[in-house]
């Protein structure tokens, strides 16, 4: 079980290093518009404090990370030039501060908002008919 805990850790670590160079890749003038753009989104919700699915619900809080960041981070490399990607790699590397996007956090949270809001407003209109 131990072989299977330490194998987890070093491959959330490479995630979290590659989602660490995407945020510098973010940031490259050397890719288009359109790769930059899904690179944001993908960083932004990987930095966001709060989960679109909380880690708290059991099984289903842990698979948004292991499912939805890896495929956007398979996507967005598909769209930046690998030049690009190495060197951004080679900074995270060399970089240990990683940064918390708050805004990102802000429209997950707006989310949760909304969806309790309308689920308040469909037993409303349950109980009402």
């Amino acid at each position: 079980m131990s072989g299977f805990l330490e194998n987890f850790t070093k491959k959330a670590r490479a995630l979290k290093k590659e989602t660490f160079a995407l945020y510098l890749a973010c940031r490259d003038e050397r890719k288009p518009l359109y790769a930059k753009i899904l690179a944001a989104c993908v960083v932004g919700y990987a930095f966001s404090p709060i989960d679109l699915i909380p880690d708290f619900i059991p099984l289903l809080g842990l698979l948004d990370d292991l499912i939805l960041i890896p495929i956007g981070i398979a996507l967005v490399l598909k769209m930046i030039p690998p030049e690009v990607m190495a060197d951004c790699r080679q900074q995270a590397g060399e970089t240990i501060d990683k940064p918390t996007n708050w805004y990102a956090a802000s429209v997950i949270i707006l989310i949760w908002v909304l969806l309790i809001v309308f689920s308040g407003w469909l037993v409303l209109k349950a109980i009402g008919n």
